[in-house]
C-alpha cells in the first residue's frame, strides 16, 4: 500500500508558545492517525490500494455513493494534513522577497493579503481549510468546507494552508479562531514553503516525504 501516515516535520513542542505540544500530539497522533486508519480499512481489497493519495483524491473527488466520499473525505484529510505540517515553521513569518513581491502584485501588499486571509478563516462556517493558491498564473486565497482540497479539481494550485477545523486550535484558542489565524499569519506560517512551490512551480506533493516535499 502507497499509503503513508504524513510525519511532523518538526517535534511537537517546537511551535509553542503559539501551538502547544499537546494540540500537535491530538492532532497529528489521533486525528491524522483516525484518517489514516479509516482510509486504509476502506480502500483494503479494492482498485485504491496501491494508488497514491493524490491520486485517490482525483479519482473519487466527484465520484457518487456513500463509500467513495468517504474515501475522498479521508484521502483529502490526510493529504491536507500533510501540507499544513509542511506550511508550519518553528520560527515562521519573515516574507521571501519574491512571495511579498507576488501578494503586492496580486493584493496590494501583506497587509491586505493578511486582511483577507483572516476574514476568509472567519467566515468559513464550520470546520475546513483556508488556502493560498495560485491559478493561472495569480495567487488567490480559497476557502474549503470539510475536506475541501485545491487538487481535487486541479483548477489551483496550493502554496499554503490554515487547518481550521476546531481541533486544530480548541486547546491552546478555545473559540477565538481570529487569535489562531492571527497566530499563524504572523508566528507560524512557512513562508519559505510557499515561496519555494511558487517559485518551483511545483504541482504535485508527497505529504508522506521528508523536507520541503517538492515534486514536478
Amino acid at each position: 500500500m502507497r499509503i503513508e501516515c504524513p510525519p511532523l516535520p518538526f517535534a511537537d513542542d517546537a511551535l509553542e508558545p503559539h501551538m502547544s505540544a499537546e494540540t500537535l500530539r491530538l492532532h497529528h497522533g489521533k486525528h491524522q492517525k483516525a484518517y489514516f486508519d479509516k482510509l486504509q480499512a476502506l480502500v483494503a481489497g479494492t482498485d485504491f490500494a496501491d494508488l497514491d493519495l493524490e491520486t485517490i483524491i482525483v479519482s473519487t473527488a466527484k465520484a457518487r455513493g456513500a463509500k467513495p466520499k468517504a474515501i475522498f473525505d479521508n484521502a483529502a484529510q490526510l493529504w491536507n494534513h500533510g501540507f499544513f505540517w509542511r506550511s508550519l515553521a518553528p520560527a515562521g513569518g519573515g516574507l521571501p522577497a519574491a512571495l511579498a513581491q507576488r501578494l503586492e502584485r496580486d493584493f496590494g501588499g501583506f497587509a491586505r493579503f493578511r486582511e483577507r486571509f483572516a476574514a476568509a478563516a472567519a467566515g468559513l462556517f464550520g470546520s475546513g481549510w483556508v488556502w493560498l493558491a495560485e491559478r493561472k498564473g495569480k495567487l488567490e486565497i480559497l476557502a474549503l468546507s470539510n475536506a475541501g482540497t485545491p487538487i481535487a479539481d486541479g483548477a489551483s494550485r496550493p502554496l499554503l494552508t490554515l487547518d481550521v477545523w476546531e481541533h486544530a486550535y480548541y486547546v491552546d484558542y478555545r473559540n477565538r479562531r481570529d487569535q489562531f489565524t492571527a497566530a499563524f499569519l504572523d508566528r507560524l506560517a512557512n513562508w519559505d514553503f510557499a515561496a519555494q512551490r511558487l517559485a518551483s512551480r511545483a504541482t504535485a506533493f508527497d505529504p508522506a516525504a521528508p523536507g520541503a516535499a517538492l515534486r514536478a
